[in-house]
């Protein structure tokens, strides 16, 4: 079996243009199933959240009986939630760490179990107003639509792995109408590779995913800036302090998420549904009170866009948004963070913005953009992926003309947060699932072995340097080396070059030391 697997690797190089265009096709297929599972799941949640405001609008005065029925609705979706995530570990959460973990090759995921589970649970949770996002999910659901079509059809390992980041590229693209940043996130937090294999089908899924996102629900942004002017380049240092500022922010964000889980787990009396109905008894309470943090929140950013709110108010809500954010993640139901910190983002730039106007340092015609700056600056600093930051926010708010000063909030942010010594939180999030598990990246594996990809980069301990001359880990076969349209066979008098593309052949507790290898 195992002859047979690294046999069709070696056919799938030797015939690697014919294996490029297949990739093309088989990203077009995984994109046109992403995008057809996330619009129903988009058009669920939709259904579900117009139901919650329902309720809350029709709860007759003084009267309790409707209200504990309604309580009780919550207990019964806290007991599907738990039992979910009993059935199915991998749906908890986010699902991006999860989909980092399978790339990487050190996690499992059962294409199906997941499949169903993400898409209840997501809505379910998203749906009753707990503070989650849908794009996690999303990413994870589009994923697994990959996975499930590598197994179905028979591929390589290798190839499951280009499948699996085309799936996650669809998923972000058709949750927020966003290809450009579907892309970039899939590469460049997900697949950490940016070669043509992986390029192509991410392309292809993601504009296929968008397409089929737009036919359903239209070209519209997710946020609505209209008339949104044009940052004069005299506020850049403005840009920067905001960008400091959302760095600060983003710092609490990144270690009371960790915080959050460790807690729950650690409370002998939260045990089973518990956990789940913890953060749903405190929506029940709080869409009476502050309906405007409940579940994503995009409709809170498009508020801010419409119209001043005082800055007591933005406090609370900014208050509000980050502890029940941190309540609804740490239960591990079904959910998303990449919404609710956008929102977090978004106040904390609304605040900003009234603070920079009240000071004179901006004008009030720039306050939107204040608000803008500040999503992608909060975002780049949680995540550490400023160019996915910058992107994202361009697309979800249709602000093409201010991609400089989204670059200069977004790298001071992420500057900031490198200081602070802050690891990105989905990484931070692999991480504690494998400690979890008595497992770390090294000695995890979740495949004996597998072919992965190096890119040589500048600088790097491979650069320049002869193949026999490097000390390689134990039990790693160099199988290919690609340069431009050339395959070179790896003999030991072979230099190695920057831009050189390595096929490996590797026991997966040797992949991070060949990646450290080549960067």
């Amino acid at each position: 079996m195992k002859i047979r697997r690294v046999s069709k690797v070696y056919a799938t190089l030797a015939n690697w243009r014919k294996f490029q265009f297949r990739l093309f096709g088989e990203g077009i297929v995984v994109g046109a199933c992403a995008g057809l599972i996330i619009v129903a799941f988009r058009y669920a949640l939709e259904m579900a959240e117009s139901l919650r405001s329902a309720v809350y609008r029709h709860f007759p005065a003084g009267e309790w009986l409707p209200v504990a029925l309604w309580f009780l609705v919550l207990f019964l979706i806290a007991f599907v939630l738990h039992r979910i995530v009993a059935i199915e570990p991998m749906s908890a959460g986010s699902g991006i760490p999860q989909v980092k973990g399978t790339i990487l090759g050190i996690m499992r995921m059962n294409w199906l179990k997941i499949l169903l589970g993400k898409f209840i649970g997501g809505v379910l949770a998203i749906g009753a107003g707990l503070s989650l996002g849908r794009e996690g999910p999303s990413v994870q659901l589009g994923s697994v639509i990959g996975q499930g079509l590598s197994r179905l059809s028979g591929r390589t390992r290798m190839e499951e792995r280009y499948l699996i980041t085309s799936g996650a590229s669809a998923g972000l693209a058709a949750a927020f109408n966003a290809p450009l940043a579907g892309v970039i996130f899939s590469l460049e937090e997900l697949h950490k590779n940016f070669s043509s294999a992986v390029l192509l089908p991410a392309i292809a899924a993601a504009l296929t995913a968008d397409v089929i996102s737009q036919y359903f629900f239209g070209p519209s942004p997710v946020f609505q800036f209209a008339g949104l002017p044009i940052l004069p380049a005299r506020y850049y240092l403005v840009v920067i302090l905001l960008g400091l500022i959302a760095g600060v922010v983003a710092v609490p964000f990144n270690r009371g998420i960790v915080i959050a889980l460790n807690l729950y787990e650690k409370q002998p009396w939260v045990t089973g549904m518990g956990k789940a109905a913890i953060p749903l008894l405190a929506a029940g309470v709080i869409g009476f009170w502050l309906p405007d943090i409940l579940g994503g929140g995009n409709e809170l950013v498009n508020k801010l866009a419409a119209a001043p709110m005082s800055l007591s108010l933005l406090l609370l809500l900014l208050v509000a948004k980050f502890l029940f954010t941190l309540l609804s993640y740490g239960s591990g139901v079904p959910g998303g963070i990449f919404l609710p910190m956008l929102v977090i983002g978004a106040l904390a730039g609304g605040i900003c913005g009234d603070l920079f106007i009240s000071y004179g340092l901006v004008e009030a015609a720039y306050r939107t953009n204040i608000i803008i700056l500040s999503m992608a600056a909060y975002f780049s600093a949680v995540v550490k992926s400023p160019i996915t930051g910058s992107i994202l926010i361009m697309e979800m708010t249709g602000s093409f003309n201010h991609m400089l000063p989204l670059i200069i909030a977004s790298i001071s942010a992420y500057l900031v947060a490198d200081l602070a010594k802050t690891a990105p939180i989905y990484e931070e999030l692999l991480a504690r699932s494998l400690r979890r598990q008595g497992k770390s990246p090294a000695s995890s594996p979740a495949e004996k072995r597998l072919v992965i990809e190096l890119p040589v980069g500048i600088g790097s301990k491979l650069e320049g340097k002869f193949i026999r001359d490097i000390e390689w880990p134990p039990d790693c076969l160099l199988v290919s080396i690609r340069r431009g349209d050339h395959d070179l066979v790896p003999k030991g008098d072979a230099r190695m070059m920057v831009g050189d593309y390595l096929f490996v052949l590797t026991p997966t507790e040797q992949a991070e030391t060949l990646r450290r290898l080549a960067e």
